[in-house]
């Protein structure tokens, strides 16, 4: 009974404020049609993304994990007309099918894919820095790299976003064998000793289930 309540309160509240049009349903259908795994955002999370880049003024972003590019596209929206919009991807199939969902959303010119691992990957932005905001929705192992490389390639004001670290509230065992939950667990207690940031961290319901996201400010 839950989900199917939290699911409801989404399409409600989505059917007023949040406006998916035809490339956005198009790139949700191609990914699930693709066999891709569902973790792209839901809607209004998408919609939260656009807001907050554009809250910041972005003009420059930085995802790591492309998915299909659900994300890319609400995120690159928030650009203006001179914006860029980088997004990593170590999966083949996955990078093909975002390239033609943003394509299809004639966003060729403010998005740049790039392919292989995001941790080699990352040292080659060095001279492209500093980003406006980083989102990192990847492999979870890895958020304590990605940090480390999103400190390096931010400024003060930049925002850093980490998705999926409630884990349906696996977050709390210190003793999981998960490594997802330690990736994430390391992230956030780095983000709490780090400072150059501030942060907090909010659990969400929905669609998508139980999870949650981190959203942390770099202050110097």
């Amino acid at each position: 009974m839950a989900q199917q309540t939290w699911t409801a309160v989404d399409h409600y509240f989505d059917g007023l404020l949040v406006e998916e049009d035809e490339a956005l349903l198009s790139a949700a259908a191609a990914t699930e049609a693709a066999d891709l795994p569902a973790h792209q955002v839901a809607p209004n999370q998408g919609k939260l993304l656009n807001l907050l880049a554009r809250v910041r003024g972005a003009r420059r972003i930085l995802e790591i994990g492309t998915l299909g590019g659900y994300s890319t596209i609400w995120l690159a929206r928030a650009l203006p007309a001179d914006g860029q919009l980088v997004t990593l991807e170590v999966d083949e199939r996955c990078a093909d099918v975002a390239a033609a969902n943003i394509s299809r959303a004639g966003l060729d010119q403010v998005v740049e894919i790039r392919r292989g691992r995001a941790v080699d990957l990352l040292p080659g932005l060095a001279g492209e820095a500093p980003f406006d905001l980083v989102f990192i929705d990847a492999d979870k192992p890895s958020n304590p790299e990605y940090l480390e490389w999103a400190l390096k390639l931010t400024r003060p004001g930049s925002l850093i976003i980490g998705d999926n670290v409630v884990r349906d509230g696996a977050v709390v065992d210190a003793d999981s064998s998960d490594p997802r939950v330690q990736g994430v667990r390391r992230f956030t207690e780095l983000i709490a000793g780090h400072p150059r940031l501030t942060a907090t961290a909010l659990q969400t319901v929905g669609s998508k289930g139980y999870d949650g996201l981190v959203l942390a400010l770099v202050t110097g």
